[in-house]
Order: C-alpha cells, then sequence, then structure tokens
C-alpha cells in the first residue's frame, strides 16, 4: 500500500476542515466573474535571495496590469534557517519546517495582507521561485489566514523542488534535511489544493543544461558540476534543469506543467541579452504568464492538467 493511501493525521484533519471551510460554489463563481480583472500577484523569494532581486520581475508584472508585492525578505534572514541546525530531527533527516521557517510565513501573510488595500477582493496568484514554492504549500495548509485562502485563486511555482530527494542513493544528501518529505507527506497535493479550496496549481520548469554523470575532459566539467547538483535534487545526474532545479524534480503531480527551453533558474546572474533568461526574464515571462496569469481567456482547464511544452 502506497504512503498517499495512508493519510497522516494532520491531512485527515485538514480534509475536514475543508469540507466546511471551502467557499462556496456559488461565491467561488462569482470569484471567477471578477478574475476578469488581472489577478494581484503575490512574488516569494527563493533561498537565498532578497526581495529585491525580484523588482525587475515585480515591474514588468505591472506593466502588464497585474497588482504585484514581493514577500520582504531580506538576504541576512535565511540565517534564521541556521536554526533547525541546533534540534536532533535536522541531524536525523526529518526535520519540519515549521517553527523553522516562520519567519518567512509570517512575511507572506504580511505580503497578502498588503495587497488587500491595493486591489480590493481581487484574486491572489502566489507565484512562488525556487524554495518559495515549497515555503508556499506550507503556507496555505498551515498559516494563511482563512480570508487569504479563499483569496488564492492559483499557486504558480518556479523552478521550485516539489518532490523529496529519494533516500538510498549514494552520495545523495537530502539538502532540505527532511522538509521536503514532510510537505509532500502533510501538505496537500495539487488535486486536493484544487478540490478542496479552488486553487490551481502551474509548475513552471527550465531546461536551460543538462548534466553529466561522469567528467570527461575539460568540455564536460560544467556538466559534470551541473550534474553532481542535479543528483542532489533529483538522485540522478544526467538529466535536463535550470541549473539548480532539474525538470523532473519541478513539475508536480496534478498540477499543469509548462517546461521552458533555454530558461535559468535565478534572477542573480540572469541576462536575457547574453541568452541567459531566468523565470523573471521579459521572455520567459510572456511565454508562460498567458497560462499561469491570465485567466479566462485561456484556462489551464484546457491543458487538462497537462505538459505543456514551450520552446
Amino acid at each position: 500500500m502506497s504512503s498517499r493511501a495512508l493519510a497522516s493525521p494532520s491531512r485527515a484533519r485538514r480534509r475536514a476542515v475543508a469540507r466546511f471551510s471551502r467557499r462556496p460554489r456559488r461565491a467561488r463563481a462569482l470569484a471567477r466573474v471578477r478574475a476578469s480583472a488581472k489577478p494581484h500577484v503575490i512574488i516569494c523569494p527563493g533561498l537565498g535571495n532578497a526581495g529585491t532581486d525580484y523588482d525587475a520581475f515585480a515591474a514588468l508584472l505591472r506593466a502588464r496590469g497585474h497588482g504585484a508585492t514581493i514577500v520582504d525578505v531580506r538576504r541576512l534572514d535565511w540565517l534564521r534557517n541556521a536554526a533547525g541546525a541546533a534540534t536532533p530531527a535536522y541531524w536525523r533527516g526529518t526535520l519540519r519546517p515549521r517553527p523553522t521557517v516562520d519567519w518567512y510565513l509570517d512575511a507572506m501573510q504580511r505580503a497578502c495582507d498588503a495587497a488587500t488595500p491595493e486591489d480590493g477582493d481581487a484574486p491572489l496568484v502566489v507565484v512562488a521561485h525556487s524554495a518559495g514554492g515549497w515555503l508556499a504549500r506550507v503556507f496555505i495548509d498551515e498559516r494563511a489566514s482563512e480570508a487569504t485562502t479563499r483569496r488564492i485563486s492559483r499557486l504558480v511555482t518556479l523552478g521550485s523542488p516539489v518532490k523529496p530527494a529519494p533516500r538510498g542513493v549514494p552520495g545523495v544528501v537530502d539538502q532540505t534535511r527532511g522538509i521536503l518529505t514532510y510537505v509532500d507527506d502533510n501538505c496537500r497535493t495539487a488535486s486536493e489544493l484544487s478540490s478542496d479550496l479552488d486553487i490551481e496549481c502551474v509548475c513552471v520548469a527550465g531546461r536551460y543544461a543538462r548534466g553529466a554523470e561522469t567528467l570527461d575532459g575539460v568540455a564536460s566539467a560544467r556538466a559534470f558540476a551541473l550534474g553532481q547538483g542535479y543528483k542532489q535534487v533529483c538522485g540522478r545526474a544526467d538529466v535536463d534543469g535550470d541549473g539548480i532545479t532539474p525538470v523532473e524534480s519541478a513539475l508536480m503531480d496534478g498540477a499543469t506543467h509548462v517546461v521552458l527551453d533555454d530558461v535559468y533558474h535565478t534572477p542573480l546572474g540572469a541576462d536575457e541579452a547574453a541568452g541567459r533568461a531566468w523565470y523573471g526574464s521579459p521572455s520567459a515571462l510572456e511565454r508562460w504568464a498567458a497560462v499561469a496569469l491570465d485567466p479566462p481567456t485561456r484556462s489551464i482547464a484546457s491543458l487538462d492538467r497537462g505538459r505543456l511544452k514551450i520552446d
């Protein structure tokens, strides 16, 4: 029997609560009508990033007519996560996200609250980069206020590792020390977010470079280095990825999948003119925004939660 079949008590409780807290379908339908206006985007920074790294991305979204609020994170804030290393769970590889990342979840709630006076009841689309993807899932299930959950219409992940590293692979160490396993076991899946909360999920992955398992001369040194990073995430080195996250690790089961060629992982060091666009660069944004940000003219339901490859 799969681990999915054995729902944890926390998940069972969430499902019971969801049956009573789910917004009425009629009210949700009215919300969909209001969604003909551009949704307000909440931008969730990735691990090690500061909110200011996303200023240009936010400006592009505003130019498209979206409200945009960046979760207020400073680079040094990530040092707070070091508190997790002081717990036995960290060394056992069974670390849970809370309370270690409560500082980030609280900042997400403040960002969502700040969007209210600007855009009223406009739906919220949470656009989460890298580790922001699993942080956003924890936020929705364990920290977001009921009012905020009701407003979130979509979760969009950009190069986010959404699957835990495989166990028992030689040389692979879970970089999250168990947090992604916790998220996978305890947070709602994409299908459950849709059925329980009417939150649709879109996972955007980048195919920037392929890794290599072995080092075969100077020419393959870059591929070998990338591959060793990919291996820590998915257990294999010879896979495609965005330079940090393998494509296969960035696509959550049950979500709509968008795979972009020639897209790099992070805004740091991104240079579109030099062929190093990241997910928030103008050319990349326009390739996924119509799927993930522009209801109802291109409903993601039309993709049947399948995989859309955009060159």
